[in-house]
């Protein structure tokens, strides 16, 4: 497992979907690889308003989770990103309690939330980052794509959200 870090969040000019994008902490930047996961808007939300240390008025699932946790003598000890099936990515919450770990399954995008919530490491698999990886070839401005995540934030209908 490679410990990563989140890069960047921003919106996908293609298929405009969020996408985040996580790179091996031991990598410098500008150089090495960066793995891109596309996510939902509401998982994107949730990540960035962490990252931006944003508390809502009301816990959202993912601060509802932690707090869950929390209540029951649990610490998410890592994120692992753990395989890639068919373009879907894999993810476990690996749990630490007073008596035992545990592994569950969950998506990344949920598990990155999380993590961001509670200050967790994420790692991903050395077989994903090799099948799934992009080589950098320019600078990313990680700047410019959160800012650029935040504009699509400030125009998006809560309505887009409801299944």
């Amino acid at each position: 497992m490679i410990h990563v870090r989140i890069a960047s969040l921003s919106m996908d000019s293609v298929s405009n979907q969020p996408v985040i994008l996580l790179r091996p902490v031991e990598e410098p930047e500008g150089e090495g690889r960066f793995l891109p996961i596309w996510i939902g808007h509401p998982e994107a939300t949730s990540i960035l308003l962490a990252l931006q240390g944003v508390e809502p008025p009301r816990p959202m699932t993912h601060d509802l989770l932690a707090g869950v946790l929390q209540a029951v003598n649990y610490v998410v000890d890592r994120v692992e990103i753990t395989r890639l099936e068919e373009g879907t990515f894999f993810a476990a919450l690996v749990l630490r309690g007073d008596e035992r770990t545990v592994t569950i399954d969950a998506r990344p995008s949920d598990s990155i939330a999380l993590a961001v919530r509670t200050g967790s490491p994420i790692f991903v698999a050395e077989e994903v980052l090799d099948a799934a990886a992009v080589e950098e070839t320019s600078q990313i401005d990680e700047e410019a794509e959160v800012e650029q995540f935040r504009e699509f934030l400030d125009h998006v209908d809560p309505s887009d959200f409801q299944g």
